[in-house]
């Protein structure tokens, strides 16, 4: 997977690769400052499906799902369910 510039992925909607089960929005982003390296997104918009996955949330009340269950991005961030649990 290319690797995706962080503005890009701002406003685009989650979706649940197993299933296509809409979690909401990318918000935010959390990197690491030194490299750049995505960590997680910050879910805004979210959808009762999220709450079925009880994900950590940060300090705002945003559900946080880390990068790594990212599968691809287009129109939409397909994300593991399995990875994100």
């Amino acid at each position: 997977m290319e690797k995706p510039r962080g503005k890009q992925l701002i406003g685009k909607t989650i979706v649940s690769e197993e299933h296509g089960k809409k979690f909401g929005e990318v918000d935010d982003l959390s990197y690491v400052a030194d490299t750049g390296e995505l960590m997680n997104l910050l879910v805004r918009n979210t959808t009762e499906h999220i709450d079925e996955v009880k994900l950590q949330e940060d300090k705002q009340g945003r559900n946080i799902v880390p990068f790594s269950a990212v599968r691809s991005i287009g129109d939409f961030v397909i994300v593991s369910e399995d990875d994100i649990l």
